[in-house]
């Protein structure tokens, strides 16, 4: 099994930066992507951004150019770096890998993790 471990959300002033960092660890045989996903107060769950394994990256244009996803390979580790947050940017934000797992025959599997607050006061 694939187990995905969030940290750094938090409660931060308008303006300011929160870094999130995704820890994946289990039966991995290699991760294909990575990805952060953002849910609002009564919307639904949207992408936010998203990394490849080649480091190929996307993101949702109310977040370009202020965040920044990066992947650390060796530690099976993506971050979402956050800065010049808005009000906007509250939400719940939840990790999700689409990776193979080491197992006979190799099966790909999509997790999410438990999801971490953040919240963005002016």
């Amino acid at each position: 099994q694939v187990q995905l471990v969030e940290s750094g959300g938090g409660l931060v002033q308008a303006g300011g930066s929160l870094r999130l960092s995704c820890a994946a660890s289990g039966s991995i045989s290699r991760i294909v992507g990575m990805a952060w996903y953002r849910q609002a107060p009564g919307k639904e769950r949207d992408l936010v951004a998203g990394i490849l394994s080649g480091g190929k990256t996307n993101y949702a244009d109310s977040v370009k150019g202020r965040f920044t996803i990066s992947r650390d390979n060796a530690k099976n580790t993506v971050y979402l770096q956050m800065n010049s947050l808005e009000s906007e940017d509250t939400g719940v934000y939840s990790c999700n890998v689409y990776a193979v797992e080491a197992s006979s025959p190799p099966r790909p599997v999509n997790v999410w993790g438990q999801g971490t607050q953040v919240t963005v006061f002016s």
